[in-house]
């Protein structure tokens, strides 16, 4: 089965096109990377892989229901997302450890919602494993940048997902915390246990080892895709970001700059 399959997607607001004529398989066991500039149309796809988005024309398939024909409730069940969208919804006064048992629901904000103790357990060690478990009683609006990317992903862990999407999980962080947040990330990826996942970035220094496919995208359009090590050339990140750049892969990381000229 298919994690995501994507057909002719094309996407407009209004008269503005952000997506076109895009075609993507995530296959079973691949680790994808979408990479590209501001507006390249990244997080309009992976709000279409999560079902936030339905596509102004073509088709998409995510885990095996096409999403014209599923029942998006029980669909969003299966996927876990990270996402500045998802941040920007929670409660101020959110306790941590509520914020990562309601994704058991789909639903930001505890109620009156009842969770038994492997519930609670589950939680507790999804935020022990991203370095949070001694946050669980903090408020989310009181955590650090970091504290809350990795916060953001245990609870999208926390439905046990098929299907993960990260959305630029290391905007916003400081050197020190990028670096703690890739570590997790890279952990993950390294765990056969963890589900499908899909990762969109604008910068190569925040592609941890373990991503098995890329796509490159410019404005709304695929420029490159396929293995990561075919895609990840000059050539193709020139393409991308519009600008002459050399790249380097050192310990298992990726670097480009700008090449200068006298």
């Amino acid at each position: 089965m298919s994690a995501l399959r994507v057909d002719h997607l094309h996407k407009a607001f209004g008269g503005l096109r952000v997506a076109s004529d895009i075609n993507l398989a995530v296959e079973a066991g691949e680790r994808r990377l979408i990479i590209g500039p501001n507006g390249a149309g990244k997080t309009t796809l992976l709000q279409v892989a999560a079902t936030l988005l339905r596509p102004t024309h073509g088709t998409v398939e995510v885990l095996g229901e096409p999403l014209q024909q599923a029942d998006i409730d029980d669909l969003r069940t299966r996927i876990g997302m990270s996402s500045a969208a998802v941040a920007d919804r929670v409660p101020p006064l959110e306790k941590v450890i509520d914020l990562v048992l309601t994704a058991s629901y789909g639903i930001l904000g505890r109620d009156v919602e009842d969770y038994d103790s492997d519930d609670v357990t589950r939680a507790v060690e999804l935020l022990d494993a991203l370095g949070c478990a001694h946050l669980i009683r903090r408020r989310f609006a009181s955590l650090s940048e970091g504290e809350r990317k990795r916060v953001q992903i245990a609870r999208s862990l926390m439905a046990d997902p098929e299907l993960l999407l990260l959305d630029e999980p290391a905007a916003g962080l400081d050197l020190g915390g990028r670096e703690e947040l890739l570590r997790r990330i890279a952990a993950l990826l390294r765990d056969p246990r963890s589900p499908m996942m899909v990762m969109v970035t604008h910068h190569v220094e925040e592609v941890p080892d373990g991503f098995s496919h890329a796509m490159l995208m410019r404005k709304g359009a695929i420029v490159a895709a396929g293995p990561l090590p075919e895609v990840f050339t000059e050539r193709n990140l020139s393409r991308t970001f519009g600008v002459p750049l050399q790249l380097e892969r050192r310990a298992a990381r990726w670097s480009a700059r700008v090449i200068t000229f006298p």
